[in-house]
């Protein structure tokens, strides 16, 4: 990476680096660079970025259950979260990727990016201290963090799967009951929700056909974001 693209990549962020190295360090995968790579500042940015953000959400919603502030928090740090925040950094095109990686297309693939980011954050950290990496992680997030709330952090699985598909242009999950047992009130169902666009299924059992749909659908929706 020149010295250009690096003060380009600076002024994305918000911060100028001191320490080149150390950005060059938090860009740089494991497949360029076995030894000397962003694995360890992940680790730290992974929880620099979790106390942040947890921060903030309990600063600003006091009334909020900690059921609630865990989901908010959920949907703030997943990987795909992660990975668009990096994306607008333009995080992807300053990789430092091995070969089969390039050619895999790396610097798009979701995991790379969110890794990248959390990695950034911990060069953050190590170089400008606790506040200013608050200070600028809030601002990346800024947008989100105006739109997340209680209210839409407590929609169910089914409605989060649903539009997590919509919002790539992919089918809809097909939900089949599987079997039946006992007699109501103690019944059991066993429910199968399926991702063609995925070839993957999912299965759960509940106490009613509802229950069993929404934890399917949880599985279903963890399953995705792992992969994304």
């Amino acid at each position: 990476m020149t010295a250009v693209d690096l003060a380009r990549l600076c002024k994305r962020l918000g911060y100028q680096f001191q320490d080149e190295r150390l950005l060059q360090q938090a860009l740089t995968h494991r497949s360029a660079d076995r030894r000397h790579n962003n694995e360890r500042l992940e680790f730290l940015g992974d929880a620099q970025l979790g106390q942040i953000i947890t921060r903030w959400l309990f600063d600003h919603f006091p009334e909020a259950r900690e059921g609630q502030l865990t989901r908010m928090r959920s949907i703030l740090v997943r990987g795909a979260m992660l990975a668009e925040v990096a994306r607008e950094l333009d995080l992807g095109a300053c990789l430092l990727l091995g070969g089969g990686e390039m050619k895999s297309g790396g610097h798009r693939r979701d995991s790379i990016l969110a890794d990248a980011l959390e990695a950034v954050v911990g060069a953050l950290l190590l170089e400008a201290g606790e506040e200013v990496c608050r200070r600028i992680v809030l601002a990346w997030f800024a947008s989100r963090l105006a739109e997340v709330t209680p209210q839409n952090a407590d929609k169910d699985a089914k409605t989060r799967l649903q539009e997590w598909l919509q919002a790539r242009q992919l089918p809809l999950p097909e939900y089949t009951v599987l079997d039946i047992r006992g007699q109501a009130p103690d019944q059991q169902f066993d429910l199968q929700c399926a991702l063609t666009s995925h070839d993957q299924a999912f299965t759960a059992t509940g106490s009613s056909r509802r229950r069993a749909e929404q934890d399917a659908a949880a599985a279903a929706l963890t399953w995705l974001e792992e992969q994304a």
